[in-house]
C-alpha cells in the first residue's frame, strides 16, 4: 500500500508528463503497436512452454496456454506473483503433481527465469557499453554496502542450510536433473524462458518504436530489463506502481525525453496489464467452473 500511495503521489506531481505521454501514444504508429500486440499474445505460449519444460510429464498443452493468460491477470491482483503461482500450482496437481513436485516445478521455471535475465542483461550491457553506470557513492558508503550484501548472502547460506530448506533445494535439483535428461524438455524450458523475456522487452521496444522514442532497440530491452528486475524488490500487484516508475526512470536515465518515456510505459502496461485483465479472469473463472483448476 504504501509503493501505492508513493506512485500515486508521483502520479500526481508529474501528470502533466503523463498527460503529454498519452496524448502522444494516441497518434502513435499503429503498424508498431501491432507488432507489439502480437508479442504479447505471444508471451503467454512462451510461458506455457518454459512451464512444460519444467516437469518430465507431458501436460495439456491447449489448457496450459489458457492456464498462463488467467495466471497473468491472477498475478495483477495479487502482489509479488502469488496469483500466478497459485493458479499454476493448482493446474499442475490438477494434472496429477503432487504438491511437492509442482512446487518445484514452479521454482525451476522460476530459476531458468532469472538465469535468462542475468544472461540477457549481461550481453546486452556488452553490447551498450557505458549504459549500466554502477552509482557514485562514497568509500564509506561501499564498504557499508559491500558488508551488507555479504550478511545477506550469509543469511541466505544459513537460511538453506535449514533442514525445511536443504530438503526442498534437494528436490528442485533433482527435478533440475529429470528434466535435463530429457533434451525436449530442457530446450522448452530454456527455450521458454529465453523467449518469454524477449518478447516483454520486445513489447517495449515496439512501443518505443510507436512513439518515437530517440533510443537504439539494444538500450531500451536494456533498460527493460534491469527496471523489471529491480521492481520485484516492491512487491506490488503485477508491479504496479514500482515497474512503471522503475521504467520510467531508466528511460529518462538513458536519455529518453520524460513524455516519450511515459507513453511507452503507459503503452507497454496498456498491453501487458489493463486491456488483458478482464478477459484474462473470465478465463479464470471458466477454468474454476470446469474444474480445471
Amino acid at each position: 500500500m504504501l509503493v501505492l500511495v508513493c506512485a500515486g503521489f508521483l502520479a500526481h506531481r508529474h501528470w502533466p508528463v503523463i498527460e503529454a505521454g498519452a496524448g502522444r501514444l494516441a497518434h502513435a504508429d499503429r503498424g508498431w503497436l501491432l507488432v507489439a500486440a502480437v508479442a504479447t499474445l505471444a508471451t503467454w505460449a512462451c510461458s506455457a512452454l518454459a512451464q512444460q519444460g519444467a516437469v518430465p510429464e507431458p501436460l495439456p498443452a491447449g489448457r496450459l496456454v489458457v492456464v498462463q493468460f488467467a495466471a497473468a491477470s491472477a498475478n495483477h491482483v495479487l502482489p509479488s506473483g502469488l496469483g500466478a503461482g497459485a493458479v499454476n500450482l493448482r493446474f499442475l496437481t490438477r494434472c496429477g503433481l503432487t504438491l511437492t513436485r509442482s512446487a518445484t516445478a514452479l521454482a525451476v521455471k522460476a530459476c531458468a527465469g532469472t538465469v535468462v535475465r542475468a544472461c540477457l542483461i549481461g550481453g546486452l550491457a556488452l553490447a551498450c557499453p557505458g549504459a549500466l553506470r554502477p552509482p557514485r557513492l562514497t568509500a564509506s558508503a561501499w564498504t557499508v554496502a559491500g558488508w551488507t550484501a555479504v550478511a545477506v548472502v550469509a543469511a541466505v547460506v544459513a537460511a538453506l542450510l535449514a533442514g525445511p530448506l536443504r530438503r526442498l533445494l534437494r528436490r528442485v535439483l533433482l527435478d533440475v536433473r529429470a528434466v535435463h535428461e530429457l533434451p525436449a524438455r530442457a530446450a522448452a524450458l530454456w527455450g521458454g524462458s529465453f523467449a518469454f523475456a524477449a518478447l516483454h522487452a520486445t513489447v517495449v521496444v515496439t512501443v518505443a518504436q510507436a512513439v518515437g522514442l530517440p533510443l537504439s532497440p539494444a538500450r531500451v530491452a536494456l533498460a527493460y530489463l534491469v527496471a523489471s528486475s529491480a521492481a520485484v524488490l516492491l512487491p506490488t500487484p503485477g508491479g504496479l506502481g514500482s515497474l512503471d516508475a522503475a521504467l520510467a526512470l531508466a528511460l529518462t536515465l538513458a536519455g529518453a525525453p520524460g513524455a516519450a518515456a511515459a507513453s511507452t510505459v503507459l503503452g507497454y502496461r496498456l498491453l501487458t496489464v489493463w486491456f488483458p485483465l478482464l478477459p484474462g479472469l473470465v478465463a479464470l473463472g471458466v477454468l474454476i467452473r470446469r474444474r480445471v483448476l
